[in-house]
């Protein structure tokens, strides 16, 4: 099992723990998150109940083309692709390029885990 490590930072705190591991100051730990969202809103934006469904989908039924999984879902197929490359810039899916142009959407995890401040 596959799981992506998710943290809630605000924009100054990314910015500065970003800035000392490229200064070579802090070396990230292997629990920490790999991806960032400035607040938990955000974070349940981008995993909305009809986000979390589209990745469960493509899971299930493994489409060949983000035109395929927008008929399996009724969405419009332009406004799928723009969520899916909002979800990939969160590294949440992959989009691979295949043959006579397709873009194949992959959830490269099995789970998420969300590590967030208190207070």
């Amino acid at each position: 099992m596959t799981t992506l490590r998710v943290g809630i930072a605000s924009y100054d705190e990314m910015r500065s723990r970003t800035l000392e591991i490229a200064r070579g100051k802090r070396k990230p730990t292997k629990g920490e998150p790999k991806i960032w969202f400035t607040s938990a809103e955000s974070f349940a934006k981008v995993l909305s109940d009809k986000n979390r469904a589209l990745l469960d989908l493509i899971v299930e039924t493994e489409p060949e083309s983000i035109a395929e999984l927008a008929e399996r879902t009724g969405r419009k197929k332009s406004n799928l692709s723009r969520t899916l490359h909002t979800m990939e810039h969160y590294g949440l899916v992959v989009l691979k390029r295949a043959a006579k142009g397709r873009i194949i959407p992959k959830v490269p995890y099995s789970n998420i885990a969300l590590t967030m401040p208190i207070g």
